[in-house]
């Protein structure tokens, strides 16, 4: 009888990467959900996960939960969703060298070490799939974004160069850039901008007015925000397809903007983008 194709997933407390592991689990994958923190682990485990604390900031747990994975799975990984992530919302000048070190740790640096310790596994087996939660952002930059802007910008081009340099290796990687979604990144983003941002010495502060009553508003804050399922379903095509795309653009705006910035000048691009703010 052959086994069940394992996947592990970082931040799957809530938003896309829960929704990602309850829709891998219900199609006979198996998922290795891991979160920051050890309740959310445990609710995950209660509703039938392999469930792991796994915090992408730190090396040791991140060391500590490939091990305790490959040990469950007997030695075998077939897939890695990087996800885990969250946005610091400012405007650059604002935005201090220690809050965009973090944005850095989360978004990128933490998925990069994980992605780093799998890749000889998977190399050794001959097959696997790498996907990166990327974002609109990380092609089309928008104001008061900065941080979270570059990481995912980062993030692309990393992604680019390992695309290449598996060549043939069987082991394959692929972007998604989701636009708005359902999740609880605008929560997180408020909390981060609380505490990171002195809003009020600041020059933007009539504008971060605005931006606080968006991070505020109850429900969609953007249109055509779509599910969190939007987002697994082509994380599913990552991990399933014979070819998998290199980019999976997911919401009307991701598409819209993905096409404007080639056929745009760069000066009406960037007002086009100023107005989506």
């Amino acid at each position: 009888m052959a086994q069940a194709p394992c996947v592990l997933i970082t931040g799957c407390s809530s938003g896309i990467g829960y929704h990602t592991a309850h829709y891998l689990k219900a199609r006979g994958w198996r998922v290795f959900a891991t979160c920051r923190k050890a309740e959310d682990a445990a609710r995950l485990a209660e509703e039938g996960f392999d469930s792991l604390t796994l915090d992408v900031d730190d090396s040791a747990s991140i060391r500590a939960a490939l091990d305790a994975v490959l040990a469950l799975s007997g030695g075998r990984l077939d897939a890695l969703f990087n996800n885990a992530g969250f946005g610091q919302p400012g405007a650059v000048e604002d935005v201090s060298r220690s809050a965009m070190r973090q944005q850095f740790e989360t978004n990128l640096f933490g998925a990069w070490e994980l992605t780093n310790a799998v890749l000889p596994l998977m190399r050794r087996q001959g097959h696997g799939r790498i996907v990166f939660n990327s974002s609109i952002l990380g092609f089309a930059a928008m104001r008061w974004r900065g941080a979270y802007n570059a990481s995912k910008f980062a993030m692309e081009g990393l992604c680019d160069t390992l695309r290449q340099e598996l060549t043939g290796s069987g082991v394959y990687v692929s972007l998604v850039e989701p636009g708005p979604i359902e999740s609880r990144f605008r929560p997180n983003a408020l909390q981060k901008f609380l505490a990171n941002i002195d809003a009020e010495a600041s020059v933007h502060c009539e504008a971060y007015r605005q931006q606080l009553a968006r991070l505020k508003k109850e429900g969609h804050a953007a249109p055509f925000t779509l599910p969190a399922t939007a987002v697994a379903a082509d994380v599913y095509r990552a991990l399933t397809s014979r070819r998998p795309a290199a980019r999976y653009r997911v919401t009307t705006p991701t598409k819209v903007f993905w096409y404007l910035k080639r056929l745009l000048p760069t000066r009406w691009f960037d007002k086009a983008l100023y107005k989506a703010v």
